[in-house]
């Protein structure tokens, strides 16, 4: 049994690791991290049973933990992490878990001289609606892809982090980039066009649009907005003999943020709605593709048998370096004008 203390108890940590470790095979919430007082006592009467400490060096010392999620803002996270490492403990980063491509290969060598593992939180790979686009394509059902087109808009204005070091493209981008990594391999090349809003803290990217062109041939076409007031979520891939469509929900976020826990039913957890099924286009006419389940816990379970095993964890601090690359060369795309080659 991996026993995973989490450090920040945000809506990362409430929302999106503590369900998930609990209802993860192999993993047990051994205890969090949190500060403020109304923190706290959310997470005590989340998780009554887990021990609350002030800071990640009290619950090391207290010998709670095997392995850590660093969940807290992103400007504290590397410090957290390499803390974390020296005393010897796996971590779990959330994403973006590093400022750069180098901060995170510095992370990666760090881990790897202490004999640790490491990895980075990105739980969109196993989303529902991604999770089916894989199996469309590992079956061949549109043939060769040629393109892919991402989007992920969400009315949430007040979870956009502003400042030049925050903003959408770190955020969602994060998401979006390392899902076309995990579905058309490593990106060579970046366009990118971002819209700026003008808030208290300095310019804040709020929307994106990258064209990213992949190694193996394949293009994707990714966009993010969190200040246009519309929630939307499409996935369209293109093949030599066929199209997938589907526009979804986000089933897993919806269905944590109404109270329910994976736990609870992990038979029927995560399964979109036939409503919101995909639909494949081909030369046989149109026919609508059942939805994967969707499985955040996956991720938890799969990196408890990495530290087991000596294996690559679920996404490597070296691949998740990759993903910042692709995020630092489509601010440069941006500022730019033109496309910028990895």
């Amino acid at each position: 049994m991996l026993r995973i203390g989490v450090v920040g108890y945000g809506t990362g940590g409430q929302h999106f690791h503590t369900p998930f470790i609990a209802a993860a095979n192999g993993c047990a919430l051994a205890g969090i991290v949190a500060r403020a007082e109304q923190t706290v006592a959310t997470a005590r009467a989340d998780w009554p049973d887990v021990p609350i400490f002030p800071s990640l060096t009290a619950m090391i010392e207290a010998g709670v933990c095997d392995a850590v999620t660093v969940t807290t803002p992103p400007q504290t996270r590397k410090a957290l992490v390499l803390e974390a490492i020296a005393a010897g403990r796996h971590v779990i980063a959330d994403k973006p878990f590093a400022p750069d491509f180098e901060g995170g290969m510095e992370l990666d060598r760090a881990a790897k001289a202490k004999g640790v593992t490491l990895g980075v939180y990105q739980n969109r790979r196993f989303d529902a609606d991604l999770q089916t686009l894989r199996k469309v394509i590992s079956d061949g059902r549109i043939g060769k892809v040629w393109r892919i087109h991402s989007r992920m808009d969400q009315d949430s204005p007040q979870t956009l982090e502003a400042g030049p070091t925050g903003g959408l493209l770190r955020d969602l981008g994060s998401h979006v980039v390392d899902q076309m990594i995990y579905l058309l391999g490593p990106v060579c090349a970046v366009t990118a066009t971002m819209d700026m809003v003008e808030l208290p803290e300095g310019p804040t990217d709020a929307c994106f649009t990258l064209t990213l062109r992949h190694e193996g041939g394949a293009h994707s076409h990714l966009s993010a907005s969190k200040l246009n007031h519309i929630d939307a979520r499409e996935l369209r891939a293109y093949g030599d003999e066929g199209c997938y469509l589907s526009q979804t929900t986000d089933v897993q976020a919806q269905d944590i943020f109404a109270g329910k826990r994976p736990a609870d039913d992990l038979t029927s957890w995560g399964y979109e709605p036939d409503t919101n099924w995909g639909t494949l286009f081909t030369s046989a006419g149109t026919e609508t593709v059942p939805s994967e389940q969707g499985r955040y816990h996956d991720y938890y379970e799969a990196f408890a048998r990495a530290v087991r095993d000596g294996t690559p964890p679920p996404v490597t601090a070296e691949t998740g370096a990759r993903t910042l690359a692709v995020l630092d060369a489509a601010r440069q795309s941006a500022e730019a004008g033109h496309t910028v080659r990895l």
